[in-house]
C-alpha cells in the first residue's frame, strides 16, 4: 500500500498513504506506531481543534483530572512519572513531549473540519473532504487507509436535559463541558447536577473556594478512594530502578489489580461494595452514613467506577461543604431549582455534569462506492472495523480499564495488517461475515446488564450490531483481548482482500 502502487493523485489533493482521524490520546498514540512500525508509510493527522489533546483540551471545569491511573492511561511506549491520578495540564504536557520527541508535530494539520469521507473499490482510496477554518477553504486528502480516533462524544454539543423552566433562572447556568474558566465561584452557592466522573471532579474543587456546594443526583455513584500515590512506583525509585522497568512492572501489577477487581464485581458485588465502604470511611470516619445518598442503584463497574483521591468528596461532606440531594428535577426557578419532593434549592451557578452525546465517527457522513454508510446497518468486528467498510479502523477504547491501553493494542493490530498487506500485495481490505455466521443473531452493540452509562444507552441505535460470537462483538475486556487480538489470524475467512476471502485466495 505505499504510493508507488497507488493512482495518480491530482496536484490539488494530498495524498498519503494513512489519514488518522483526531490529535486526541488516540491519534497521537497511533501516530507513533505507524511510524514505529511502518517508517515508510506517510500519513497525516487531521484535527478539528487548533491544538491537540481531545478530550484533555474540550474540559476546562475546575479540578479536570484523570479517572484512569497514568501508569496504565499513559502509552505503553513512554514511562510516566508522577502521581496516578493527573489533571488535565499534566496529561497535555505529556502528550506534548510524545509529539515533540517523535515528530509528530509536522503530520499534524489543526483546524481541519471533516465533512466527508469516500471510499472507492475502484480506486481502493479513500477521499477525505475538510474544511480548513483559518480560510474557509475546502481541502482533499486521500489516503489507502482511515484510522478513526476521534473519540465517542460530541465535543461542541454536550448532553442537557430539557429541564421545565429553565428560562425563569436568574442565576448562571454552564454544562461542565462548555465551563468558561474566568468563571468566579468564589463564596457562591454552587448546585451540581449529576454524580458521574465529572461531578467526582468538579465538586471537590468548587468546595474549596464556593459558599457552599449541592450535589443533585438521580443515582448515587460509586467511589474508590485512595491516596493518589502509587506505593510499587515509589518504592522501586526509592531502590534505583530505571524508569521503563518502573513503567512496565507497575502498568503489570495495575493491570492485574484491575482484571481481579472487574472479576470480583461480577462474582461477588456485595462484598467488593463493603470494601469501597471501607475505604471511604478512612476519610470520611468510621460512622459515614451511606444510605441513602451513596448507595447506588446498579451493580458496581456497570458504569465507570469514580476515582476519589485522598475521598475528597468525601471529606467535603463531612466538613459540610457539600450537601448531597438524590432525587429528580421537577423545574428550574428564579433562585434555583425544585425537587419532585418539594425541596427548593438555591444557587448562583447551577453547572450540569449531565454526560455527553454520543457522536458516532465523529457524526461525518460516510459513503462507499456512492452510498451512505448507516452504521447501525454494520456488524462491528471486535469493535474496530465494520462490515462493508473498506481500509477503516476505528478505535474505541475501554470503559472499565485504561483508554489507552487499547489506543496501544490496535496500534499493533493496524500495522500488522498494513504490512501484512504489503507482503500480499493487495490494495484493500475488510471483514464480512463468514458462511458460519449465516443465522448468527445480531445485537445492540454492547449488553445493557455489562455496561449501561446513559450517553451511551441514549445513543445505542446509531451503533453498529453486535454478533453473538466473540468476533463480532467488543466485549471491553482488555485482559481477554490482549491474548486475542495480538493472535488474530490476518487470513481467516472473516477478512476479504482486494474482494476475494483471505482462506480461499490461500487454498488457490
Amino acid at each position: 500500500m505505499g504510493a508507488a502502487g497507488t493512482q495518480a493523485i491530482p496536484a490539488s489533493e494530498t495524498h498519503v498513504d494513512v489519514v488518522i482521524v483526531g490529535a486526541g490520546i488516540s491519534g497521537i498514540g497511533s501516530a507513533y506506531h505507524l511510524q514505529d512500525q511502518c517508517p515508510e508509510k506517510s500519513y497525516a493527522i487531521l484535527e478539528m481543534k487548533d491544538t491537540f489533546g481531545g478530550t484533555w483540551e474540550t474540559h476546562k471545569y475546575p479540578g479536570v483530572r484523570s479517572d484512569s491511573d497514568l501508569y496504565t492511561f499513559g502509552y505503553r511506549f513512554k514511562p510516566w512519572v508522577g502521581a496516578p491520578i493527573a489533571s488535565a495540564e499534566e496529561i497535555l504536557k505529556y502528550m506534548n513531549e510524545v509529539i515533540e520527541e517523535n515528530g509528530i508535530a509536522q503530520h499534524i494539520n489543526y483546524g481541519h473540519r471533516i465533512v466527508n469521507c469516500a471510499f472507492s473499490r475502484e480506486s481502493n482510496l479513500w477521499t477525505v473532504t475538510a474544511v480548513r477554518q483559518s480560510d474557509n477553504q475546502t481541502v482533499v486528502f486521500t489516503c489507502n487507509f482511515l484510522w478513526m480516533c476521534q473519540g465517542y462524544y460530541d465535543h461542541e454539543n454536550p448532553y442537557v436535559p430539557e429541564w421545565p423552566g429553565m428560562d425563569q433562572y436568574k442565576g448562571q447556568f454552564v454544562h461542565a463541558q462548555l465551563w468558561d474558566p474566568n468563571i468566579d465561584y468564589t463564596g457562591k452557592k454552587v448546585l451540581v447536577i449529576g454524580s458521574g466522573a465529572t461531578a467526582a471532579t468538579v465538586i471537590p474543587a468548587f468546595a474549596e473556594k464556593a459558599e457552599h456546594v449541592t450535589m443533585l443526583q438521580r443515582s448515587p455513584t460509586y467511589f474508590f478512594c485512595s491516596e493518589n500515590k502509587n506505593e510499587l512506583a515509589d518504592r522501586l525509585r526509592e531502590i534505583g530502578i530505571d524508569e521503563p522497568t518502573i513503567h512496565r512492572v507497575v502498568r503489570a501489577q495495575i493491570m492485574y489489580d484491575q482484571d481481579m477487581m472487574t472479576r470480583r464485581c461480577q462474582e461477588e458485588p456485595d462484598a467488593v461494595f463493603e470494601e469501597l465502604k471501607m475505604l471511604v470511611r478512612m476519610y470520611a470516619g468510621e460512622d459515614f452514613q451511606f444510605e441513602p445518598h451513596f448507595t447506588p442503584k446498579y451493580r458496581v463497574w456497570q458504569q465507570r467506577l469514580a476515582f476519589c483521591p485522598e475521598g475528597d468528596i468525601f471529606r467535603a461532606a463531612v466538613e459540610g461543604k457539600l450537601t448531597p440531594v438524590t432525587d429528580t428535577l421537577e423545574t428550574f426557578t428564579e433562585k434555583g431549582v425544585r425537587t419532585s419532593s418539594g425541596e427548593e434549592i438555591e444557587a448562583d451557578i447551577i453547572v450540569a455534569a449531565t454526560g455527553f452525546n454520543l457522536s458516532v465517527m465523529g457524526n461525518i457522513p460516510f459513503e462507499v462506492d456512492g452510498e451512505a454508510v448507516d452504521w447501525s446497518k454494520t456488524v462491528n468486528y471486535r469493535g474496530m472495523m465494520f462490515t462493508g467498510v473498506p481500509n477503516l479502523l476505528w478505535v474505541m477504547g475501554y470503559f472499565r480499564a485504561s483508554w489507552t491501553l487499547r489506543v496501544d493494542m490496535l496500534g499493533d493490530f493496524v500495522c500488522n495488517l498494513l504490512n501484512h498487506m504489503d507482503a500480499k500485495g493487495v490494495q484493500r481490505v475488510e471483514v464480512a461475515l463468514r458462511k458460519e455466521d449465516a443465522d448468527m443473531e445480531l445485537l445492540p452493540w454492547i449488553e445493557s446488564d455489562n455496561f449501561n452509562p446513559s450517553y451511551l444507552m441514549r445513543g445505542l441505535d446509531q451503533m453498529p450490531r453486535r454478533g453473538s460470537k466473540p468476533e463480532w462483538r467488543h466485549n471491553q475486556d482488555y485482559w481477554r483481548e490482549r491474548d486475542e487480538i495480538p493472535n488474530i489470524n490476518l487470513d481467516s475467512e472473516e477478512f476479504i482482500y482486494d474482494g476475494k476471502q483471505a482462506s480461499a485466495a490461500n487454498a488457490a
